[in-house]
């Protein structure tokens, strides 16, 4: 890197840090059901950061306070299919208490940012922010067109954000082939010769169901043989102990191939207990990869204590493997029996790419720039993302927000979770590579 190129990058990664704790600073608590404060305010402050550096940034309003931002970026040669790095605005929401700094002080303690959207993925939001801004303060055009949005509603599906720009507004996204978003990019040292960074090529399906059991109301007293409470709650249960077939698709058998080749040993998917126990922090992602998931989540039913009710609800998150989902709705119902009506609240398909190309090839020489040991395998995600819909425009998703991370943080512990928080470093690290990237892309 040249001494001029070395001062621009230092301008982009000073604002990195600054741009995560203000956006972590506005509340976009996504509640599921349009309660929470919105993420109209996100919208404008990152539409006045693109439009202090000369974009015309559009905003878009789904529904009262649910808004995204998108912006395009002319590139050096127009005639090249044009690049997509997406970000969502919106978080889960976060009990005060439970932290050790406010989850929307976006406090920098210990050497991080702090605070709900840290990881998910106000950092990515404002790394992203960090170097379009740097590149048009300096004159530096992208190699070809880059649209950049930054959406509403993606931890509820994104049917206010990414889903409604899609399906309303697909002339935004003309002429785009690839893209870049979340949980993707990040390191697991395996040790000081070699860190692996995690690209997300895959993502599981979802199925989002609500579970219903028809009985007979009754009083409380009497001996009821027909309790849909009861009903219910055995099939919750049959569910939730439930273990399905580990299924091994394409993507994670590359992951366990690279992560068995950097480990000098070969990693049986099979033997669950023991592949997962090499995997240290990264366990939580991976597990989920190797099989279908149910979870139940949430239970209703009745009104008083003497009143037997004549209805009772569950909600599972379900979740299938790319190619599975037959077999995963099949084990469904044999598993919650013929009394229980099952229904979907919110379902997605599964998303599969393979893990090669151009686009592939400058994710690796930007990450190796910046980090000698650094080399880019393939992962599934056992989430959801926006690219589900960006897929339909016949978009090529990744999960690429570089950052390197320290060997001992959880860093899958901090997606939803107490303490969520981004190193600064990290921040810096991701800026430095993404800058990279767009050169190379």
């Amino acid at each position: 890197m040249s001494e001029s190129d070395t001062a621009k990058a230092v301008r982009g990664e000073d604002e990195v840090v600054d741009l995560c704790s203000e956006l972590i600073r506005i509340d976009t608590s996504n509640y599921g059901d349009h309660s929470g404060p919105g993420e109209r305010k996100a919208a404008e402050y990152v539409a006045e950061k693109l439009a202090e550096v000369g974009l015309d940034p559009q905003i878009f309003e789904s529904h009262p306070g649910r808004a995204s931002t998108v912006a395009r970026i002319e590139g050096e040669d127009r005639s090249r299919p044009a690049l997509l790095i997406h970000g969502h605005t919106d978080v889960v929401p976060a009990n005060a208490d439970d932290w050790t700094h406010h989850p929307f002080s976006g406090e920098i303690a210990d050497g991080c940012v702090w605070g709900r959207g840290a990881v998910d993925m106000k950092d990515m939001d404002a790394m992203t922010l960090a170097v379009v801004r740097d590149r048009l303060r300096t004159g530096r055009k992208p190699p070809r067109d880059v649209v950049v949005a930054f959406l509403a509603d993606e931890e509820a599906g994104g049917t206010w954000g990414a889903r409604h720009l899609v399906d309303h507004h697909p002339d935004l996204f003309e002429g785009v082939t690839e893209a870049i978003s979340e949980v993707g990019g990040f390191s697991f040292t395996v040790n000081e010769q070699r860190r692996l960074y995690l690209i997300q090529t895959a993502e599981k399906g979802m199925h989002w169901m609500k579970l219903t059991v028809a009985g007979t109301a009754g009083h409380g007293s009497m001996i009821h043989r027909d309790n849909a409470i009861t009903e219910l709650s055995e099939a919750v249960a049959r569910l939730g102990r439930h273990r399905f077939p580990v299924r091994v698709t394409k993507t994670t058998r590359a992951f366990l191939d690279e992560l068995g080749d950097a480990l000098g040993t070969e990693l049986d998917p099979e033997d669950m207990e023991g592949t997962l126990a090499r995997l240290g922090g990264i366990a939580k992602l991976i597990g989920a990869t190797l099989s279908n998931t149910a979870n139940p989540t949430q239970l209703g039913a009745g009104y008083k204590v003497n009143v037997i009710p004549g209805e009772a609800t569950a909600h599972v998150d379900g979740r299938f493997l790319p190619g599975y989902e037959e077999e995963f709705l099949a084990d469904l119902d044999r598993i919650l029996g013929p009394s229980v009506r099952r229904e979907d609240v919110h379902a997605d398909k599964a998303v599969e790419t393979t893990f090669d190309g151009a686009l592939v090839d400058a994710m690796q020489s930007a990450l190796l720039a910046e980090d000698p040991a650094a080399k880019a395998i393939p992962y599934m995600l056992s989430g959801g993302t926006d690219a589900k819909s960006f897929d339909d425009l016949g978009i090529r998703g990744f999960g690429f927000a570089p950052l390197k991370l320290p060997p001992e943080l959880d860093f899958a512990g901090m997606f939803h979770g107490v303490d969520e928080r981004v190193p600064v470093d990290g921040l810096k690290f991701g800026v430095r590579v993404l800058d990279r990237f767009l050169d190379a892309s």
